[in-house]
């Protein structure tokens, strides 16, 4: 960043320089540039005059080749026996002519080459370029393009002669290439005449832009001086309102009076609507169409930690941490022209990030236009501070039911498993230990379960969601339900349901549980009815299990997914705190309903598509 710093510390502090500065590269830039352009279009312009000056030297020497060099040397009879002999005819044939465009324009060689001979025959003026008679042109020569393609072309560069501008036009007779004519002049001359023209346009540029910086320096001054007495009448008014500017001439004077006419509205007009936006300890935020900070009361300057001076004419987005990833709802707003009510969110501020209930809506004039948008701010993050205390001693007492819970559960069978060898320990009859070895064993077990049960509840694994039907899936779980006991299971699968997507062991284990559940809550002759049902919004997946059983007292039905809550002998108390945690994972709800004496019916809601961006 510091070249960014460097820049902005040479650039001058008062207005008079920051408008000498614009000013000066208003005046420089578009007189260097458009001096740029009459330089460069000069040169062009001078290059296509010399063009077509060479390119009419080349067709006088193609008229006066006549038929071609085959002509040439039929009308000198048989003086061109093998080449070097016809490169010499042709050569004193073709070079007067040649030697005369040269002379009559200084500076510049002419010359033909045959492609059948591949030679040069004649380069004028003759007395500089006699030797280069008779020799080929090397490979890069753009010469042989010309000969390849048949049309005229323009080449600067080091040639045969030096650095020359070459014309080629090439020798057509018969709808054939013979060769080609050149005509060149040395880059030496065309630079001395573009250099004559763009000192031409160096100077003309140069008084432009002095006469520029002149007129700029005097206008900034006079601008500068009249913006100064504005200033000066503004810093009075700091204190008083009342102290007008006086106006000077001009425009400038019109910005004067207008701003003394919003003084005396300002000093009219102290509005409840400001004393109130003074006082209330919410935060009060307004932006203009651009979505930059017009408005913005004490209460939002101590939230952000920004003053209005700092944060007003500003982006509001600046107020963020820069880096931070925060959907505003005043930018919702702002864009949509709907507006929020009580959202709660994180603010990520400058300072620290802020815990918020936001309301925006659009801001709209006295016609009713609407002219930007305001956020009211309420800090709650005092209110979540002391709500995070509360769960964590909600938690901590959690735990401590947890941990008893457990202890319960693991003495039970550790006490009996003392018990029993306490009395083997003095036994020597292998039958006793044969007897009571099944049950010590069935204690173990017991515990071994209460351990894996306690570990699956504590580190569940996250759910693999995959197409699931849940009508199959109820029905493959009711049959091995089913054969632990002769109650009636009676499935009333909805035949429209869909497909969803779930965790299908997660949620078969689920089913089983509140399955067996179901059995060991009924009679043997008792029934149990499944189903399953689209919710009426149709976003949701209803599963219902209902059984005639004994029910559940109301007081232990708000106790029944506690870990380690269980009205029955032998049961853990961690199956449906398992269940709720998987149906949770699902986004789902999961609840019972009971009458004691009555029968029991558990109530499962699982979305279609689960929003699995809850848990991103």
């Amino acid at each position: 960043m510091w070249p960014l710093d460097w820049i902005r510390r040479s650039l001058p502090s008062t207005l008079r320089g920051k408008l000498f500065l614009v000013s000066l590269a208003v005046v420089v830039l578009p007189i260097s540039l458009t001096g740029y352009l009459l330089e460069r279009e000069g040169r062009q312009a001078l290059v296509r005059e010399k063009s077509e000056k060479l390119f009419g030297l080349t067709r006088l020497l193609d008229v006066h080749l006549g038929s071609g060099f085959d002509s040439l040397l039929a009308d000198m009879g048989g003086e061109a026996g093998d080449r070097g002999s016809a490169i010499r005819a042709l050569s004193d044939r073709l070079t007067p002519f040649t030697d005369m465009i040269a002379g009559a324009n200084p500076g510049v060689g002419v010359g033909y080459y045959s492609k059948a001979l591949n030679a040069i025959i004649t380069y004028g003026p003759s007395r500089d370029y006699s030797a280069t008679v008779g020799t080929t042109i090397p490979p890069e020569h753009p010469g042989w393009h010309v000969l390849e393609s048949g049309k005229q072309a323009v080449e600067s560069g080091r040639q045969v002669r030096g650095f020359i501008l070459n014309a080629m036009l090439p020798i057509v007779r018969d709808d054939s290439v013979i060769g080609y004519i050149w005509a060149n002049e040395l880059s030496d001359d065309v630079e001395r005449q573009a250099a004559a023209m763009d000192r031409a346009v160096l100077t003309v540029s140069l008084g432009g832009i002095l006469l520029g910086l002149a007129l700029t320096q005097v206008l900034a001054r006079g601008v500068g001086r009249d913006i100064r007495q504005i200033i000066d009448g503004l810093l009075r008014m700091r204190s008083d309102l009342g102290d007008a500017i006086r106006p000077p001439p001009g425009e400038v004077g019109a910005i004067a009076v207008e701003v003394n006419a919003m003084a005396r509205a300002l000093l009219d007009a102290k509005s409840l609507t400001e004393n109130i936006l003074h006082s209330i300890a919410d935060g009060v935020i307004a932006v203009d169409w651009a979505g930059h900070v017009t408005a913005l009361n004490p209460a939002a300057e101590a939230m952000i930690g920004v003053t209005a001076t700092e944060a007003i004419g500003r982006p509001y987005e600046s107020l963020f941490k820069p880096d931070a990833r925060f959907a505003s709802p005043l930018l919702d707003t702002l864009k949509t022209g709907r507006p929020h009510v009580g959202m709660t969110l994180d603010f990520p501020g400058v300072r620290q990030t802020l815990h918020l209930t936001v309301s925006s809506s659009l801001l709209r004039d006295n016609h009713g236009e609407a002219i930007g948008a305001v956020v009211v701010l309420k800090d709650l993050t005092e209110q979540q501070r002391l709500r995070t205390q509360i769960m964590r001693a909600d938690r901590l007492a959690a735990l401590g039911e947890l941990v008893a819970g457990l202890a319960h559960e693991v003495r039970n069978p550790l006490t009996s498993i003392r018990g029993f060898m306490q009395f083997l320990e003095s036994s020597d009859d292998v039958a006793e230990w044969q007897r009571y070895a099944p049950l010590i064993v069935r204690q173990v077990d017991s515990l071994n379960r209460l351990v894996t049960e306690l570990l699956e509840f504590g580190r569940p694994r996250p759910p693999a969601f995959l197409r699931v039907q849940l009508n199959d899936l109820i029905r493959e779980v009711s049959l091995l339900a089913g054969r632990k006991s002769n109650a009636r299971i009676a499935l009333h699968p909805a035949p429209d349901l869909p497909l969803v997507e779930a965790d299908g062991e997660a949620l078969k284990q689920v089913m089983l549980n509140l399955i067996i559940n179901a059995v060991q809550a009924t009679s043997e002759t008792g029934s149990i009815a499944i189903a399953t049902a689209m919710a009426a919004d149709g976003r949701e997946a209803v599963v219902t299990v209902t059984d005639d059983g004994e029910g559940i007292t109301p007081e232990n039905l708000d106790k029944v997914f506690d870990p380690f809550f269980s009205t029955k002998p032998q049961g853990t108390g961690l199956g449906l705190a398992m269940a709720h945690r998987i149906v949770d994972a699902h986004h789902g709800t999961i609840s019972i309903a009971s009458v004691p004496g009555a029968g029991t019916t558990v109530t499962l809601r699982i979305p279609i598509l689960p929003n699995r961006a809850v848990d991103a």
